[in-house]
């Protein structure tokens, strides 16, 4: 299965409103104002989209609305992944229905499943859809890391088309390129490590910073793409205080507050994710003033 989900997907936050419930509204407004400013494909219900505390409920409304007022425009990816096979099944299948581009499944958490419990979930996932599924590993929130002989044998399975790798591991991003397919797509999932990757062969980056910063990051990745690795290595440089200053707290803390500074009011995290504190606060604006986002 050839699929192109474009280069820079951004991972995008769930807006709430002041009661914590979902603000669909705001949430089209926002998925439209990220594919004109650099995003070519949205992830809905991710990490940065606080997944754990959205219910299937509100998960399948978030990519119903994004779909009617993206779809066409960029790619539509939904999260459907957990730690529980049956769920994630169920989820894929409900999602598919509502005309989503793809879905995104993260390595079962919690559950602490071996290379081949994982390898199962994913083909299990992978039978009951025909759309294309990116895989996501990030042993940091999981604790298990899918290691590439497994996402090797998982590639031979038609409609699982790509990972998300947020290893932070650059021998393994290497180990990934050597064993995977040439369309089999690598996207960055650190935004710090997105030009790294590119240059051991990936696709581009599942972000977060290009929330803010997408256009730029859309530059350097076409400036590599081009064979400018001087121009793509000063926007990387430019952009690292920022790539780094909004993961100075669990991911989507930061970034909820850079945008309600620059006049998104997404609202706070859902609970057990709280507000930054005042002095991350201070840290996020002189960031942003530094950069100019404001």
């Amino acid at each position: 299965m050839n699929v192109d989900f474009g280069r820079i997907l951004t991972a995008m936050v769930t807006p709430f409103n002041k009661d914590q419930s979902v603000n669909f509204d705001l949430a089209r407004k926002l998925a439209g104002h990220l594919v004109e400013s650099g995003s070519d494909g949205l992830v809905i219900a991710g990490t940065t989209g606080e997944s754990p505390t959205l219910t299937k409920e509100e998960k399948l409304e978030l990519f119903r609305v994004i779909v009617e007022e993206v779809g066409g425009k960029a790619s539509v990816i939904a999260n459907t992944g957990g730690n529980s096979t049956a769920e994630s099944i169920a989820l894929t299948r409900s999602a598919q229905k509502v005309g989503i581009d793809g879905v995104m499944l993260v390595a079962p958490y919690y559950n602490k499943p071996s290379q081949e419990g994982m390898y199962e979930h994913f083909k299990a996932v992978a039978q009951s859809t025909d759309l294309p599924i990116i895989i996501y590993n990030i042993p940091g929130r999981t604790s298990v890391n899918l290691l590439p002989r497994t996402v090797a044998g998982l590639a031979e399975i038609g409609n699982i088309v790509a990972i998300k790798e947020s290893s932070g591991d650059m021998d393994q991003v290497s180990e990934l390129r050597m064993s995977l397919p040439d369309n089999f797509a690598i996207y960055s999932g650190d935004d710090s490590l997105t030009l790294p990757i590119l240059t051991l062969g990936g696709k581009g980056a599942i972000s977060v910073a290009s929330h803010m910063v997408g256009e730029r990051m859309q530059d350097m990745v076409n400036a590599f793409a081009s064979g400018n690795v001087t121009l793509a290595t000063n926007i990387h440089l430019e952009l690292y205080p920022f790539f780094r200053g909004i993961f100075i707290t669990t991911n989507p803390v930061p970034i909820k507050c850079a945008l309600s500074m620059a006049g998104w009011q997404v609202g706070a995290p859902r609970l057990p994710l709280v507000e930054a504190t005042p002095a991350e606060k201070d840290s996020i604006r002189r960031l942003m003033e530094g950069m100019r986002l404001l």
